[in-house]
C-alpha cells in the first residue's frame, strides 16, 4: 500500500505535547551556544575558525540527516524515532558538558544535531496527519510558538548563564530535562506502525550527504575563507554535482529516499521558493544586527540579546494568531502583508548611523519580526496542504533541507557583500582623510583616524547588506501575489506486483 501514513481520526494531544517539549529543548540548545563561543575559545585555547565548527558542524549534520527523515518516518513508528532522537540528543549533551577537549565537544555537538535533525520533521509530519486542512493553520501556529519561543529566550538566558557560571552549565542545564523527556516518551508513547519492507539506498544516502553537505560547507566557509579558496569553490562544485546525481537517481526510483516529484504541485513549489528567499533575507537581521550592535556600538552580548528579545517574543506569540488567521483567510493576504512589513523594515535597517538609538533598533527589529511571523508558517503550511498524505514525510524533509541550504547561502552572500563593501569604503575614506592632512599626522591622530575609518567602513558595509536584503525580501513579496488557497491533491493509487519487495531509494520495488 502506497499510503504509508493514514489520516488520524483525531489528534493525540499527549503525543503532540511530548514531541513539542522535546523539540523545544532541542531548539533552545541550538541558540544557547552562540553567545558562549568566545568563552569556549578562551577556556579551550582555540581560535575563532576552530570554534566556529560547533556551529558549522551542527548545520552540516542537519543537512546530511534531514533528507533521510522521509525514509525514517515511513519506516519506523513515532515512538521509535522520538526515543532515538532524544537519546542521541541526551547523550550528546552529556558528552559536551563533561569535556575539556574540543574534538570531544564537537562530537557531542554533532550527536545533538543528529537527534535534532530527526525531531522537527517528525513533529511536523505528526501534526500534518493529525489535523484536517481547515484546522491545520491553528495547529501549526501553536507549533510555531514552540519553535520561536526557544530562540527568543536562548540568547538572553545564555548571556545570563555565561556571566554567572561556566559555559558547561549550558549543557548541564539541558541534560536532566532531556533525560526526563526521554523517560516520559518511553513510558507514554505507545503508537504502533505496520511493518514496511523498505530499505535505504546507500548510494542515494552517500550522494545526498556529499551534495547537501558540500553545498552547506562551501557556502558556510565562504565568509571566513573567501570565495577564491579551493575549500569553498571545490566543495560547492562537488556538492552541486553530487546533488544533481542524487536528484537524477531519485527520479528513477519507485520509492525514492527524497521524492523531488512533490515540486509538480505548484503551491508547494511556490511556498518552498518564498521560504528560501525569505530565509536568505531573514539572516541579515540575525547576522548583521549583532555585528553592528556589539562591534560598532560596543553593546555587551547580554544587552544585545535583550535588545533582540522583544522581536523574538513577538514572533513567538504571533505564531498561534497567524495560524488562526490562516485557517480563516488563507496564506496570500498574510504573506503579502508580512512581506511588505519585512521589506520596509529591512530597508530602514539600511539607514543605520553611529548614533542610532538602542530603542529605535529594538522597535524596528520587533516590527520586522512581526512581519516575518505572518509569512513563515502560513506559507509553508499552505504548500504542504496541497500534497497527498503519503508525500508529507518528503514535504517536511524537503522544506527543512532547503531552509538549511538557503540559510547557508544567505549567510555567505551577506557576509561577502558586507566584506567587499567595507573594503571599498575603507579605501575611499582613507583616500579622502589623507587629503585633509596638510602635514604629517601624529601617531595618536593616525590611530584615531584609522579607528574612525574602520567603524564607518563597516557601518557602510552593514547598511549596504541590509539594502540588498530588502531587495531579496521584495522578490519574496512579488512571489506572494501568486499564492492560492489549496485543497489536498487526490491520491493516485497505483497497482504494484505483490511478489516484489518495496525499496526506498533502491531499484526493485
Amino acid at each position: 500500500m502506497d499510503q504509508t501514513i493514514k489520516q488520524a481520526k483525531g489528534p493525540n494531544y499527549g503525543i503532540l505535547a511530548i514531541l513539542m517539549i522535546g523539540a523545544f529543548i532541542a531548539f533552545l540548545n541550538n541558540t544557547l551556544l552562540n553567545i558562549a563561543l568566545p568563552s569556549i575559545m578562551k577556556d579551550l585555547d582555540i581560535n575563532a575558525a576552530t570554534v566556529q565548527w560547533l556551529t558549522t558542524g551542527y548545520m552540516l549534520v542537519n543537512g546530511v540527516m534531514i533528507p533521510t527523515t522521509a525514509f525514517l518516518i515511513q519506516k519506523y513508528s513515532v515512538r521509535r524515532l522520538f526515543l532515538s532522537a532524544m537519546g542521541l540528543f541526551a547523550i550528546g549533551t552529556i558528552v559536551a558538558g563533561f569535556t575539556d577537549i574540543f574534538a570531544v565537544l564537537l562530537a557531542g555537538r554533532m550527536l545533538q544535531a543528529s537527534g535534532s535533525a530527526i525531531m522537527m520533521p517528525l513533529l511536523m509530519n505528526v501534526m500534518l496527519v493529525s489535523f484536517p486542512i481547515e484546522k491545520r493553520g491553528t495547529a501549526m501556529g501553536v507549533f510555531g510558538l514552540i519553535l520561536m519561543a526557544a530562540p527568543a529566550i536562548g540568547p538572553t538566558l545564555s548571556g545570563w548563564v555565561i556571566e554567572h557560571y561556566d559555559w558547561r552549565m549550558l549543557f548541564h542545564f539541558i541534560t536532566p530535562i532531556a533525560i526526563v523527556i526521554l523517560l516520559i516518551g518511553f513510558f507514554l508513547l505507545k503508537d504502533k506502525k505496520e511493518k514496511m519492507d523498505i530499505r535505504l539506498d546507500l548510494v542515494s544516502l552517500i550522494l545526498s550527504s556529499i551534495g547537501f553537505g558540500g553545498i552547506l560547507y562551501g557556502f558556510s566557509s565562504a565568509g571566513d575563507k573567501g570565495w577564491d579558496s579551493p575549500y569553498v569553490y571545490l566543495t560547492i562544485i562537488i556538492g552541486v554535482l553530487s546533488l544533481f546525481a542524487f536528484i537524477l537517481r531519485q527520479t528513477k526510483q519507485e520509492r525514492p529516499m527524497l521524492n523531488f516529484g512533490i515540486f509538480k504541485y505548484p503551491m508547494f513549489a511556490l511556498s518552498s521558493s518564498i521560504s528560501m528567499v525569505l530565509n536568505m533575507a531573514m539572516f541579515s537581521g540575525m547576522l548583521l544586527l549583532p555585528i553592528y550592535v556589539q562591534t560598532i556600538r560596543g553593546i555587551s552580548p547580554f544587552d544585545a540579546g535583550l535588545m533582540m528579545l522583544p522581536g523574538a517574543l513577538v514572533m513567538a506569540l504571533m505564531s498561534p494568531v497567524t495560524g488562526r488567521l490562516f485557517d480563516k483567510f488563507g496564506g496570500k493576504i498574510l504573506a503579502i502583508t508580512g512581506l511588505t512589513i519585512t521589506t520596509v523594515t529591512t530597508y530602514l535597517f539600511s539607514t543605520l548611523t553611529l548614533e542610532t538609538t538602542y530603542t529605535h533598533l529594538m522597535i524596528i527589529h520587533a516590527i520586522r519580526m512581526f512581519g516575518i511571523s505572518m509569512v513563515m508558517m502560513p506559507v509553508s503550511t499552505n504548500g504542504l496542504n496541497q500534497l497527498p498524505a503519503r508525500f508529507y514525510p518528503h514535504g517536511t524533509a524537503m522544506n527543512n533541507t532547503l531552509n538549511q541550504v538557503s540559510g547557508a547561502i544567505g549567510t555567505a552572500l551577506l557576509v561577502t557583500i558586507m566584506s567587499n563593501r567595507t573594503e571599498s569604503a575603507a579605501a575611499d575614506l582613507t583616500a579622502e582623510a589623507t587629503k585633509q592632512f596638510t602635514g604629517q599626522p601624529t601617531e595618536a591622530a593616525l590611530a584615531q583616524m584609522q579607528h574612525q575609518i574602520a567603524m564607518e567602513a563597516m557601518l557602510d558595509g552593514i547598511n549596504f547588506s541590509f539594502y540588498i536584503s530588502a531587495f531579496i525580501a521584495a522578490v519574496a513579496l512579488i512571489l506572494a501575489f501568486f499564492i492560492k488557497r489549496v485543497r489536498q491533491a487526490e491520491e493516485k493509487i497505483e497497482q504494484k506486483p505483490s511478489n516484489k519487495k518495496v525499496s526506498a531509494g533502491l531499484v526493485g520495488n
